[in-house]
Parts: structure tokens; sequence; C-alpha cells
């Protein structure tokens, strides 16, 4: 799987974590060329609190476009160390 904005390949990975429609991929897939911190955080009621990053690609910012639980609820585990798009990112396999 890829995630793609902007013209670049932003995650990739074999493996992801599929829920509810979004593929999370591993910390370890990020290309950390185009990866900037957010402040912004958010809260699920099932998987916690989640922190964002913004992505910056060829002088463009795409604020808040990718979010990860660092610390998730016992029943979301499975994403941990996962970060997830929107926001006009492509998943592509």
């Amino acid at each position: 799987m890829k995630a793609i904005w902007n013209g670049a390949v932003i995650a990739q990975s074999d493996i992801t974590v599929l829920i509810e429609g979004n593929h999370y991929f591993p910390e370890t897939s990020l290309n950390r060329d185009f990866i900037t911190f957010s402040n912004h955080h958010t809260m699920c009621s099932w998987k916690g609190q989640a922190s964002y990053y913004s992505l910056l690609v060829n002088g463009e910012m795409n604020t808040d476009a990718g979010w990860f639980y660092p610390e998730p609820k016992p029943e979301a585990e499975e994403i941990k160390g996962h970060v997830a798009f929107w926001k006009g990112v492509r998943i592509e396999a």
C-alpha cells in the first residue's frame, strides 16, 4: 500500500492495519522528509487520543493530514505505532 500526496509517496508498506476504512501504516514506513509535527489532538471514544502530523511536499503544507494514537486504548492496541491519512492523501494498492 502507498499513501501519496502532491506527487510524493508519504508512506509505503506491504502490511497495513485496516480499521473503519482507513489504512494505518507502520511508522517505520513513513518518508520522514515529508512529515512535520502538529499540535492538533482529537479524542475517539474507543481508540483514545489522536495526535496529528502535517505534510510538507514541494513547498505545500497539508495541515493535520495524518493521525496516530501514541497510547491507544486496549481495544485499539493493534494501531499503536501506525499512522493513517486523510485530507486528499491517496491510498493505493
